[in-house]
């Protein structure tokens, strides 16, 4: 299932999808890859600065993850152009969200403003059943 979301003309679209090979339910460790695409629908570039995290954990509550950029980088997204890329999370219950917000600059004036990345939900496949 996809999750997507359009701030200030600029969409972030989540796929999750629970990581059983990477996971160990015995250990409480479930792990989720999801997938995000950000699409520059707007008239100027963008650059992503920063990352900002709420995740949700059913049993253990909220973790919130503050860093710069995405996997170590801070793309350009030029008009009309995407970026994406994958990263994963760790919960130990199983069953739980995440969603946050991007830190980005308009390249043209460089002002910086933030855009939503919409909350998903993780629920492991273990557990579904």
């Amino acid at each position: 299932m996809m999750f997507s979301k359009i701030t200030s003309n600029i969409r972030v679209s989540v796929t999750p999808e629970y990581d059983s090979k990477n996971s160990y339910p015995s250990e409480n460790r479930y792990v989720f890859k999801y997938n995000i695409t950000i699409e520059n629908k707007g008239d100027f570039p963008v650059k992503i600065l920063k990352r900002k995290w709420l995740i949700f954990d059913v049993g253990f509550g909220y973790t919130e993850i503050i860093g710069d950029g995405v996997i170590g980088l801070t793309p350009e997204i030029p008009i009309g152009e995407s970026f994406a890329y994958f990263s994963n999370v760790m919960l130990r219950s199983g069953v739980g969200n995440m969603g946050g917000k991007y830190l980005v600059k308009n390249m043209n004036t460089q002002e910086d403003f933030e855009i939503d990345i919409p909350k998903f939900n993780l629920l492991s496949e273990v557990l579904s059943n």
